[in-house]
Formats: C-alpha cells, sequence, structure tokens
C-alpha cells in the first residue's frame, strides 16, 4: 500500500511546488501552438505510475470508508486511474472542484516515489468522459459563432483538463485557433478566426 499520508508542515514544500508546476505546465502545453516537445517516458514507466496512483486513491478510498472498484491503464501516453462504484459523487465535487484536488494529491503521491513529475489523470465515475463530451460541445458551438461572426469568442474560465479538451476540439478545425488567457483559477480559452 502507497503512504496516503499528507505532507507534514516540517516537509519541503519543494517537492510539492515541483510536482504541481510540472504537471499543470504539462497539460497546458498541449493545447497551446508553442507546445516544447519532451522526451515521452515507456509505457512500462507509464504502468507503474499508474499503479503507485491506483494504490495511492484506494487507501484513500479505504480511509473515506467508500466502495469502487479502481482500474489503472495507459492511455494517450498518460498513466489514467479509474475509480467507478456508485455513491462516489463527493469525490468528483462541484464542477470536478475535489477531482481536481484528489488529481494532485495523487500525482504527488505518484512523485514522491518515483521523483518524476507525473500526467497522470484521475477520473472518478466517469466523470471526465461525460464533461469531455459537454466540453466538446462548447467548443463547437464556439467555433460556429466564430465563423459566423469573424469576432473572437472567450469561454468561462476552466482547469487545465478542460482548456486541453476545448483546445483539441478547435485546433481538429480549419479556420479557427484558441489560445488560453489570464491566471488560475480565471484562465480560460479565446477562440479566434485565423488570418
Amino acid at each position: 500500500m502507497t503512504d496516503t499520508s499528507i505532507p507534514s508542515a516540517d516537509q519541503s514544500l519543494d517537492e510539492e511546488t515541483v510536482a504541481s508546476v510540472a504537471t499543470e505546465e504539462a497539460e497546458e502545453s498541449q493545447g497551446e501552438p508553442e507546445a516544447a516537445e519532451k522526451k515521452a517516458p515507456a509505457d512500462s514507466d507509464l504502468f507503474r505510475q499508474s499503479e503507485i496512483a491506483a494504490d495511492y486513491v484506494e487507501g484513500l478510498l479505504d480511509i473515506l470508508d467508500y466502495d469502487g472498484d479502481i482500474d489503472e491503464l495507459v492511455s494517450g501516453g498518460r498513466p489514467v486511474v479509474e475509480v467507478v462504484g456508485a455513491r462516489l459523487q463527493n469525490l468528483v465535487g462541484q464542477r470536478g472542484a475535489t477531482l481536481e484536488a484528489l488529481q494532485e494529491l495523487t500525482r504527488l503521491a505518484v512523485f514522491r516515489q518515483t521523483g518524476t513529475p507525473s500526467r497522470l489523470l484521475l477520473d472518478v465515475g466517469g466523470y471526465r468522459a461525460a464533461r469531455r463530451k459537454e466540453l466538446a460541445a462548447v467548443a463547437k458551438n464556439a467555433v460556429e459563432k466564430v465563423k459566423e461572426y469573424g469576432e473572437p469568442v472567450r469561454l468561462e474560465p476552466m482547469s487545465a483538463f478542460e482548456r486541453k479538451c476545448v483546445h483539441d476540439v478547435v485546433n481538429a478545425m480549419s479556420g479557427v485557433e484558441s489560445e488560453s488567457e489570464g491566471v488560475e483559477p480565471n484562465r480560460r480559452i479565446v477562440v479566434r478566426p485565423v488570418d
């Protein structure tokens, strides 16, 4: 079982800062045009990260006395942990806020064991899959408005995961481009016509 403790006050915050900043930059760079190419970890390393994360999440579920089945896998070049079961909505929270926090804690647990920042994706109760579909519709709607009126469209503030989903949809369409602007927690996407 992986250590599920929260870092103590006497521990260096450098570990937490490095893990959080590195993973956020990795997520953001995927949708940004100026993304730098980085060497991808081997699938065996990614699967090891998902195993560490699954152990950590299992420990959290035990502490919280929640039941859920945990699947660990590698998808799209990143480790993924999926938790499915009844009464897990509290682990998602309003607009996925609790899920985002759990994901960061889980990434920190992986970082503490491997020494490498992780791009781990945590999903609970299929929330991310459903949200991805909603965001695809939002992105397509924004693209239609941009093409119809020729003016940029600013979307509501979103998490890094949500912004990446929108960037992926917009980047797959011709005649438009997207970029993120602002700072967390008010970072948003602007969709604009390509000149």
